[in-house]
């Protein structure tokens, strides 16, 4: 019997990545996971991959109206919601110089206020013991050159976590974040080009004290941790899976 055995979780930005290996490693300690994402065709092929544990429900957390249909689906299967990682992101890479408003409303409207929304929206259905877990990232600590705006977006998320964590442990609703490093997932050949990858790869590896990028798996093992009761006297904390980097 697993961990999450009987329990509900709801996984955003679950059709690749980060969030695809959660959804499935939630599953696998017993949980029926509901997965939203904006490309229907990739959620549909990630809900397969898991199997009947998974249900996907497309949609953008920053539309209010998806979130709504997903918390919906939820509460039609009629078992509440125990688990939240709130995983849904955008990223954009822009010196000062070239940092446009578009790209500002499109990566805040996402990672702060999308995010902000997907806990809002999920108080009704969080009972006593629920774990929500926020997806941070050690670019909000490290200062690197044009990540001005992904790296703010996620430390207003770090400072979410904190604030959320004070705000909701009166109902007994534990909040957390995991903040990765460099880890190994398609959005990197989507943000720089698949003709650039592997050496955007390489450099990426090269900063890691471990020598090498993470897997999704293993961010997956951190917010599997945090959402079960191995995690129970955990509050507030930034855990990170970052092979060493946020510490040297």
């Amino acid at each position: 019997m697993g961990q999450l055995e009987g329990r509900t979780a709801v996984v955003t930005g679950g059709g690749t990545g980060i969030g695809l290996a959660t959804a499935a490693r939630l599953a696998a300690e017993g949980a029926h996971v509901f997965i939203s994402g904006r490309r229907e065709d990739v959620l549909a092929r990630a809900a397969e991959s898991i199997g009947p544990a998974a249900t996907a429900v497309a949609g953008d957390i920053s539309d209010p109206a998806d979130l709504d249909r997903l918390y919906d689906a939820v509460r039609e299967r009629g078992e509440g919601l125990d688990v939240l990682f709130a995983n849904a992101a955008a990223v954009s890479f822009a010196p000062l110089e070239k940092a446009t408003g578009e790209q500002f409303e499109r990566t805040f409207g996402v990672n702060v206020r999308g995010t902000l929304l997907t806990v809002q929206k999920a108080l009704p259905l969080l009972g006593e013991g629920a774990s929500v877990v926020l997806n941070a990232s050690i670019r909000a600590d490290d200062g690197w050159e044009d990540y001005g705006l992904y790296a703010a977006s996620k430390a207003a998320v770090r400072s979410l976590a904190r604030t959320l964590a004070n705000e909701l442990k009166g109902r007994g609703i534990r909040v957390n974040a995991v903040s990765p490093g460099a880890i190994d997932t398609p959005g990197i050949d989507g943000a720089v080009g698949e003709e650039n990858a592997a050496a955007a790869k390489a450099g990426l590896a090269a900063g890691v004290p471990l020598g090498r990028m993470g897997r999704p798996e293993e961010v997956a093992a951190a917010v599997a941790f945090l959402a079960s009761p191995d995690s129970s006297f955990m509050l507030g904390t930034t855990l990170y899976v970052d092979g060493g980097e946020h510490q040297f």
